[in-house]
């Protein structure tokens, strides 16, 4: 596992871009294409808004999302949507290089299965197979949690499929599945926010329990692990003693 330890989000934000840029090049010149999973919630909105300055070979990148709320695309909670007005609008990337999450009008589970097809389909999978992906975004709550996978839900066990149904209370959400999360060739957290630091703590001590902090659960198989971490963060999980 790679930390940085960034003294505010505008420090993490330039410090993930230089990754994402460095991982996603490699990824060009080694396959012709690089295929990069977004977050969605607050902190990597300045990261998306520095990725979109840059003049990356847009034509060659692919744009996939870990988790969506169960919203249609122009409501103001949706990931797509945040993406679009903070990145993708701002560039010339194809817009069949734009794979969203399917929401409404169709049923959570037919939504998480229209995405497992789509994913199937674009990396050529059979079957039981899962995606390989060269970047992947995360964020984490001050639960836990990651992409849509809450503490103490079922979609904490889904080992057999690339996407399913998360559940935030009594709403639906549509997310990656922790077995895709682990074959990510770089994978990379964003962490913002003193109310985070109890549950960083946690996921740091490696004695986490995953069912009651998900986060903990994302240990890539064969790729790179790195949490960019605000200092703040750092600080309220660590305090000093008192003199």
């Amino acid at each position: 596992m790679n930390q940085v330890i960034c003294p505010d989000l505008e420090a993490l934000s330039e410090q993930a871009l230089m990754l994402v840029a460095e991982r996603v090049h490699t990824a060009i010149a080694q396959q012709g294409r690089a295929t990069v999973v977004l977050a969605g919630g607050s902190t990597p909105r300045r990261l998306y808004q520095r990725i979109a300055q840059q003049n990356w070979p847009w034509s060659q990148i692919h744009v996939f999302w870990g988790d969506e709320r169960f919203v249609p695309p122009d409501h103001p909670d949706s990931n797509y949507r945040m993406a679009r007005e903070t990145w993708l609008d701002h560039v010339p990337i194809p817009a069949t290089h734009l794979h969203p999450i399917p929401t409404v009008p169709l049923t959570p589970a037919a939504a998480a299965a229209a995405y497992e097809q789509e994913l199937q389909a674009f990396f050529g999978l059979q079957p039981g197979e899962f995606p390989v992906f060269d970047v992947i975004l995360l964020g984490m709550g001050e639960d836990g949690h990651t992409a849509s996978l809450f503490p103490h839900t079922a979609a904490l066990q889904v080992c057999d499929r690339a996407v399913t149904v998360g559940q935030k209370g009594d709403e639906p959400r549509i997310t990656l599945t922790i077995p895709t999360l682990n074959l990510g060739r770089c994978v990379m957290f964003l962490v913002a926010g003193v109310n985070k630091a109890a549950a960083y703590a946690q996921v740091m001590s490696g004695q986490a329990n995953g069912e009651r902090y998900p986060a903990a659960l994302i240990r890539p198989q064969n790729g790179e692990l790195w949490w960019f971490v605000e200092a703040a963060v750092l600080a309220a999980a660590n305090p000093s003693p008192e003199l």
